[in-house]
């Protein structure tokens, strides 16, 4: 039987800079896309029972949250990577004039001005470049963050290292000395994976239940509460 083992706690200390996911982080476009899928999806209620299709949503979508990862991978072996970047910011261009996907989620924006003097910031996100940036436009999120990496930066992402590696070197901060803030198992895996530590919030798409699991080091309620946390004192 395999034996669960609480991750160490997180040292605060060692922080000095962080890492952010989008989806379910900084953009509370997770819990609108389950609930359009689930409201697609009610005949499943019907069908087997209440909740049903809620449940196959937030399934499917935790699916998705790496989207990408093996079809990124296997166009490069292909040569066929530039091409398939193309596609998606193509597809993404088509849906980005409706605003109302891409909310950040409250408090950000002072959470994000508390920091800025403190920490250097970087967005990790699974999406690609354009729905990236157009979200960090569309919230006035851009000017926190000194490096920006999606989808299409490196030949695999999250939950592989190399999205992480590739910004702690662009920011000159040691892989140790970074904290990746999401809110799913994915977040996790790639922080571990490179050697960061990680912290999870509870506003986006993983239960607490399967972010402990997974060994989370903290969790906060809401991405907005990371500011006052990181200038605690003590727990």
């Amino acid at each position: 039987m395999r034996t669960f083992r609480p991750a160490l706690p997180l040292d605060r200390a060692r922080v000095r800079a962080l890492l952010f996911d989008v989806d379910g982080t900084l953009s509370d476009s997770d819990d609108h896309v389950v609930a359009r899928l689930a409201t697609g999806l009610g005949f499943l209620d019907r069908l087997i029972k209440p909740g049903a299709a809620h449940q196959f949503s937030r399934a499917f979508v935790h699916f998705a949250e790496t989207p990408g990862n093996w079809l990124l991978e296997m166009a490069d072996r292909l040569n066929l990577d530039p091409h398939l970047a193309a596609f998606l910011d193509r597809r993404a261009s088509e849906k980005e004039a409706i605003p109302e996907n891409f909310p950040a989620i409250a408090g950000i924006l002072s959470m994000l001005e508390s920091l800025k003097a403190s920490y250097p910031l970087a967005v990790v996100s699974a999406r690609n470049e354009v729905t990236t940036r157009h979200f960090l436009r569309l919230n006035q999120l851009e000017e926190f963050f000194q490096v920006v990496v999606t989808s299409q930066t490196c030949q695999r992402t999250k939950p592989f290292a190399d999205p992480l590696l590739f910004a702690t070197r662009e920011l000159g901060v040691p892989i140790e000395n970074c904290l990746m803030i999401g809110d799913t198992v994915t977040d996790i895996r790639a922080a571990k994976a490179a050697g960061a530590q990680s912290l999870s919030v509870l506003c986006g798409f993983g239960l607490e239940a399967e972010l402990r699991r997974a060994g989370t080091q903290k969790i906060l309620p809401t991405t907005s509460d990371l500011a006052a946390y990181l200038t605690e004192t003590r727990e």
